[in-house]
């Protein structure tokens, strides 16, 4: 406590806003991300091949089911997972975890004798 003290300053020293930290925890509005980083990371995307592949099969999913699927991609992100099969029923769904996108999507025509490559995880939805 070297630091002078002057009228009207009620620390000697101030923090830049990205530090501000109580324990592990940074501070409302401090953090190093923004909204849209936020936003990214929330919203579930499709690519390209899957909207296809569901166009083409005549499946639509509700916004319940597009809940349980993000959620199903949170549990498997806690867990390290970057590339995940998501079984929902009679419906088969391919994603990449990190930047949670559906990657393919398969109904139940297409699961039979199918082998699902290049997935280092699987999550059943219910």
């Amino acid at each position: 406590m070297t630091d002078p003290m002057k009228i009207g300053q009620l620390y000697p020293a101030t923090l830049p806003p990205g530090n501000v930290r109580i324990g592990s925890k940074a501070v409302a509005g401090s953090s190093d991300k923004s909204f849209q980083q936020v936003l990214q990371e929330e919203t579930l995307k499709f690519s390209h091949h899957a909207e296809l592949r569901l166009k083409q099969r005549g499946i639509q999913l509700e916004p319940e089911q597009l809940r349980k699927i993000g959620s199903a991609l949170d549990k498997a992100a806690a867990k390290g997972a970057k590339d995940s099969l998501l079984i929902m029923n009679d419906l088969a769904l391919i994603a990449n975890v990190r930047n949670r996108t559906i990657v393919t999507a398969m109904d139940g025509e297409s699961l039979r004798d199918n082998v699902f490559t290049h997935i280092d995880s699987a999550v059943v939805v219910s």
